[in-house]
């Protein structure tokens, strides 16, 4: 019996490993992954895929950090997040030659602040903070800069963000500061300019941003691009504005976490989304810009010349991308976030 036992694991643990090893766990925004093609990763490679999501880079982050061996294969942090995860050692230098797919990114992307060379990371989706409003009750010209938010008629009309940096960067931009400021004097002066704002806040949301803007819950204030694109879609009186203050370019990137268990099903993940037809279907699900360069051209033609989704490069030039402001500075930006929310 001891020896029939013996074999029969023998015979069954190269099984068992291969079942073990024929799985992706992936982690990512809501929405930013279709189900379609995570069902065609599955029927080309014969890979199970495990999809959770989440709503915020701060859930993602501090799963990742408190559980390094937590199981993730993929993640999907914004910008400045890769930025404090690779320089935590939290994120695996990524082979290159096991990326020939990387040559269809965009060059623009290639030496952003957060990861120069993308030594850690894939752009996957990018996008824009800006301004919304309805002209129905808003003249288009109306709102052009942050600081006009600010004025005394819009009492408890805007929707904002529920995002600490986006909030700050915003009030940061109107003071004439860089969104990635960490001088506590200058968060502060943001802080209180922000405080002034409050009055003037009907709502603080990320994930309901596309309904209310087209139930007209809320007809001003601040929203990612593609959410107003899609919004626009079903509602004709939504546009959106470049802020002459600035704004910032968020990216949302696909990264490999250093302890992930199944690294070569990860790179064969990460090659699939940057063929240039499976980008194409992320970025018509989303209606985010495509960091994938043939994969915009195979777009429908009033998407990728739509100056909301797609802005010409003078305007992207007055953008500034989000990079990581250390630990002190990010715990400052909490505290005084704390208050605001609790005081509106």
């Amino acid at each position: 019996m001891e020896f029939l036992r013996r074999f029969l694991l023998l015979f069954l643990l190269p099984l068992a490993v291969y079942a073990e090893d024929n799985v992706l766990n992936i982690y990512t925004w809501s929405d930013e992954i279709p189900d379609k093609v995570v069902r065609q990763f599955e029927k080309e490679t014969g890979i199970q895929v495990n999809h959770a999501t989440y709503d915020n880079n701060e859930i993602m982050y501090a799963k990742l950090r408190a559980s390094p061996k937590a199981g993730y294969d993929i993640g999907n942090p914004s910008s400045y997040f890769v930025d404090r995860m690779r320089r935590q050692y939290i994120l695996l230098k990524l082979d290159k030659k096991r990326l020939p797919n990387l040559k269809y990114i965009a060059p623009e992307y290639n030496q952003a602040d957060y990861d120069p060379g993308l030594e850690y990371s894939i752009p996957h989706v990018a996008g824009v903070t800006g301004i919304f409003l309805n002209t129905e009750y808003h003249p288009l010209q109306s709102v052009t800069r942050w600081s006009d938010l600010w004025e005394a008629r819009y009492h408890n009309q805007l929707l904002l963000l529920d995002d600490t940096r986006e909030i700050f960067s915003m009030a940061l931009l109107t003071l004439g500061y860089s969104v990635n400021d960490k001088d506590p004097e200058h968060i502060k002066a943001a802080f209180l300019k922000l405080k002034s704002l409050m009055k003037n806040v009907k709502v603080f949301s990320s994930e309901t941003v596309k309904s209310i803007i087209i139930d007209e819950d809320a007809t001003l204030g601040m929203a990612w691009n593609g959410d107003v694109f899609k919004a626009s879609q079903e509602n004709k009186d939504v546009k959106f504005v470049f802020p002459k203050d600035g704004f910032v370019i968020w990216v949302d990137n696909l990264v490999i976490p250093k302890e992930a268990p199944h690294k070569d099903n990860a790179y064969l993940f990460h090659n699939l989304m940057m063929r240039p037809e499976i980008a194409k279907e992320v970025a018509l699900a989303t209606h985010f810009m495509t960091t994938n360069l043939p994969a915009r051209q195979l777009l429908p033609e009033n998407i990728r010349n739509n100056p909301t989704v797609y802005p010409p490069q003078e305007v992207m030039r007055k953008g500034q991308f989000q990079t990581d402001v250390g630990d002190e500075t990010s715990a400052l930006l909490e505290k005084y976030w704390e208050e605001l929310k609790m005081g509106s």
